[in-house]
Parts: structure tokens; C-alpha cells; sequence
């Protein structure tokens, strides 16, 4: 793995996180040291770009990669503007999925750290797979997810901090891990999003975080591919949606705009289907992850046939390693021995624009175009724009 963002010709370059320099993790920690926040990493070197904010907003649009702008750009002018001006690439957290990175952010800790190491994980000690975004109180959301969030370092700080988002995300197992300390505002579309957004920055007379959600882009993708009709004017609407934040900031605020991952399509035959393939489901008690990056825990003795089957079935078009490989390669950073074992025993994580799909056991996600969570540069790379009032 290379340790450098990808941000040349080739999207399909393995790109390692850059946690601590340049990833998602550091977004919240770096904002929190603009706006004073006692011991407050800045590893993004915000602070003297932006001395004299008192206010900052933080957007993270779900789906929109560094590698995505530029098909986006005819649609959205705004966007590929503040690019060309005032953004650079960052590096998601592995994998590169929407749970992951929204905890990702909210703690500014790497996965391993946080806990929330996937899409779906195996709950250790139980048949059961915790999808995370379905995710209400069980697990216990601060005993699953143990680590402070940057929203209530803000907040025992004095800062005045407020998490917008989708209103029937408030209270979620997701929304608790990754934004307690926050008060919660509801915004259903772009309009009311924008609208709260600027609201609530302009509420404070003090210091002030906003961080906000948005996460059409990506569902369009999923759902009907990376520059579909749908996923243009998905687009389109992220870009009326900046520009209405941009002319609306105070003048001592900053807008920070970031990503959770990008996303790629994958055509039809280049899906392996575990439902189809009774080789692939050989030894293996329990399937988990995402179609781009699978966790397999397996039956007992049955880890080294499990690797060397997938490693043969899927050749060039995945890394197939064992847990204790994928957590030395750092892609989720330090993994404590509590959280080990949401890991799979073996980890398959896809190259190129392949993925390893359930057609029975789950045909909503086997039924997608767009998919990610792999270590792709196309998925891996976000992009920073940091704009001034």
C-alpha cells in the first residue's frame, strides 16, 4: 500500500490512510483547535488560515470522493470552484464506509480505536451481525462505541454545538456514536439543511461548531450508478446546496466540506455471489462487512482453507488475509484487543471495480450499481474545502 492519497490518473491505486496527517480523523480536532479548544491536535494546520473564526460549520456529503468531482464538476460549478481554489485530498478511515467514517469523524479516532469497523459487524460471543446503520440501542451505543466525540470536547470547552442532519437519524445507535454532544436539528432536504446550518451558526455569541450530513449523493449512486441522470442532479443540488452556505456565512465562520468515501460502480460480471458459489461458503460460519470488503469468521480450524479457497476463486480481483495480516497492515489503525474481534478471521477486500455480492441473503445491496469500502483511491480519496466567510 502506497501511504500517499491518490490523486493521480489511476483510481484503482490502493491508497493506506493517512491518520494523524491528512485523513477524516483530523478534520474535527484540527476545527476544535481554530476555535480554542484546550488541547486540540492541528495536523491539517487550520489554525493559521483561519485565525480570527469564531464559528465553523462542518459538511460532510455522503459519497462525494476526490475522484467524483470531476464527473460531478459540469453539474456542479460551485463545487469544482472551491476544488480548484481552496481544496485538497484527504484519505478516509478503512473501510472506506459511511458507518465507519461518520464515527470516524465525530471522534477523530481511527477505527480500530472507535469500534465501529465496518457496514455490519459480527457482535464477538453471538451469531449475530449488527448492521450499523439500522443500529438503535443494542449494543449500547457508548459502550460499543467508547470513545469521547470532538462534539463534547467542543462542548465542555464552551463552544455552542449543534449536529444537523436527517430527522429520522436523531437518536440513533450511529447518531449517538458519532455526534453526542450536539444539539440535534432535523433538516429533511437541502433547503432545510442549508437553512439550520446557517441558523445555528449564527445562534452562538461565542465560539460555535456546526456539523452536518448529507447523504443523497450517495444513494443516488448506489442506486442508479456514479453519473446516472439521478446522480446529476443529486449533483446539482450539493451544489446549490455550497453556494447557499457560501453566500450565507458569517464573517468570521468557515465552511469545512469533506466527504466519508467516494464510491465507484461494478458492472454485473464482476461480481462473485456467495449464494451461488457453494466453494465460497465452504468453512465459513458467518459473513459479514460489505460487498467490497467481506469479513469472514469462520468455523473452527477452518481459517487457512477459507484463505487459500478465496484467495484461488478470486485471484487478481482481491487481497484475501487473515485478520491479524489486515490489522499489522494499519489500514484501521491501532485495534485494541476489545474490538479484534468485529474483525473477520479472514478479510477479503476487492480491487479494481470487483465485489462479492449475496444474490439470496441479501439482494438489496446485490442489486446495486455504486458500491465502496475498499482501499481504492476512487473510494479512499476525499476532498477538504475550507472556505472563509
Amino acid at each position: 500500500m502506497t501511504p500517499e492519497a491518490g490523486t493521480g490518473p489511476d483510481p484503482f491505486a490502493p491508497v493506506s490512510p493517512r491518520y494523524g496527517t491528512a485523513s477524516l480523523a483530523d478534520v474535527l480536532p484540527s476545527a476544535l483547535a481554530v476555535l480554542g479548544v484546550p488541547g486540540s491536535a492541528d495536523p491539517l494546520g487550520l489554525t493559521a488560515r483561519l485565525a480570527g473564526v469564531r464559528r465553523i460549520a462542518v459538511l460532510l456529503i455522503d459519497g462525494l470522493g476526490w475522484y467524483q468531482i470531476p464527473v460531478a464538476a459540469p453539474y456542479a460549478p460551485t463545487l469544482a470552484g472551491l476544488t480548484a481554489t481552496v481544496g485538497r485530498p484527504l484519505t478516509s478511515g478503512f473501510p472506506s464506509t459511511t458507518p465507519t467514517s461518520l464515527v470516524t469523524l465525530g471522534t477523530g479516532a481511527a477505527p480500530g480505536v472507535h469500534g465501529v469497523l465496518g457496514f455490519r459487524v459480527r457482535v464477538p460471543d453471538t451469531d449475530r451481525v449488527l448492521t450499523h446503520v439500522n443500529w438503535s440501542d443494542d449494543p449500547e451505543p457508548r459502550v460499543w462505541q467508547p470513545v469521547p466525540t470532538q462534539l463534547e470536547r467542543a462542548r465542555a470547552a464552551g463552544v455552542a454545538v449543534t449536529v444537523v442532519s436527517r430527522p429520522e437519524y436523531a437518536g440513533s445507535g450511529l447518531t449517538v456514536a458519532a455526534n453526542s454532544g450536539g444539539d440535534y436539528r432535523g433538516a429533511a432536504g437541502t433547503d432545510a439543511l442549508a437553512t439550520e446550518m446557517l441558523a445555528a451558526l449564527a445562534a452562538g455569541g461565542g465560539p460555535t461548531l456546526v456539523s452536518a450530513y448529507h447523504p443523497d449523493l450517495d444513494s443516488r449512486g448506489h442506486v442508479t450508478g456514479i453519473d446516472s441522470v439521478s446522480w446529476r442532479v443529486a449533483a446539482a443540488e450539493v451544489d446549490g446546496l455550497l453556494a447557499r452556505l457560501v453566500d450565507g456565512l458569517p464573517p468570521d465562520a468557515a465552511l469545512l466540506v469533506t466527504a466519508d468515501h467516494g464510491q465507484l460502480n461494478v458492472p454485473a460480471d464482476h461480481r462473485f455471489d456467495l449464494d451461488s458459489d457453494p466453494r465460497l461458503r465452504a468453512g465459513v460460519h458467518l459473513v459479514a462487512g460489505e460487498a467490497r470488503v467481506r469479513y469472514l469468521h469462520t468455523e473452527p480450524g477452518a481459517v487457512a482453507d477459507v484463505l487459500a479457497t478465496w484467495s484461488e476463486l478470486l485471484g487478481a480481483a482481491a487481497e484475501v488475509l487473515t485478520r491479524q495480516e489486515a490489522v499489522a497492515a494499519g489500514w484501521f489503525g491501532p485495534v485494541p484487543e476489545a474490538h479484534l474481534r468485529r474483525v473477520g478471521d479472514v478479510v477479503v477486500v476487492c480491487r479494481s471495480t470487483y465485489a462479492v455480492v449475496a444474490s439470496r441473503t441479501d439482494p438489496g445491496e446485490a442489486g446495486l450499481i455504486g458500491y465502496h469500502g475498499s482501499c481504492t483511491a476512487a473510494e479512499m480519496t476525499i476532498p477538504l474545502l475550507v472556505v472563509r466567510g
